[in-house]
């Protein structure tokens, strides 16, 4: 970890602890590294509402107006816009509880850790809504009579989709733990108060 390196060397090379020196340095990557997760989370969100709610309308126009209709494209795109307004409120709610941190190098990383836990239930909650719009996409296409390859691809892309997000999410809970043990890293030095 950045912190440990960053101590070791010092430690070695003064035998005094980092965080009496330079307290001051020591905000600053706080702060950097707020800033890194507050631009992750607010990318996710604006992601997945914009995505959710142009997939959902597309899908939901695209069905209005051809025929026969497709029940299951139906409850797809109903599933994408709840899933839209799911993150616009949780996205609100975020915003609202920023304010309630105080500016010291204890609540900037209490901040950091509230954004950080927020990005891995949003990345753990986006990951998850693949396996329904996985099973709605395929339920649609073999309710449209399709060949069975579409169907054979299409379950081989959300398969790997569905990795790919959980190695993504491995790297949010990467980072949310990295900050905790700071924290709990600077407790222990009573650094912050």
């Amino acid at each position: 970890m950045e912190f440990d390196e960053l101590q070791k060397i010092w430690d070695s090379q003064t035998k005094e602890p980092l965080w009496v020196i330079n307290e001051n340095g020591l905000h600053k990557r706080i702060l950097a590294k707020k800033n890194q997760a507050h631009h992750i989370t607010n990318f996710s969100e604006l992601l997945a509402i914009l995505v959710n709610l142009g997939a959902g309308s597309i899908v939901l126009g695209i069905n209005f107006f051809k025929r026969p209709e497709n029940l299951f494209m139906y409850v797809m795109a109903g599933w994408m816009l709840v899933t839209a307004l799911f993150v616009i409120v949780s996205r609100i709610r975020r915003l609202k509880s920023e304010t309630t941190f105080d500016r010291s190098m204890l609540g900037e990383l209490n901040e950091a850790i509230s954004m950080a836990t927020y990005q891995v239930r949003l990345s753990r909650l986006l990951r998850w809504n693949i396996v329904p719009i996985g099973a709605l996409s395929l339920l649609s296409v073999w309710e449209g009579g399709k060949s069975g390859w579409l169907l054979v691809v299409l379950m081989i892309f959300f398969v790997l989709v569905y990795f790919a997000s959980g190695w993504e999410h491995r790297i949010y809970t990467v980072k949310k733990r990295e900050l905790e043990v700071l924290l709990k890293k600077l407790q222990t030095e009573e650094i912050v108060s």
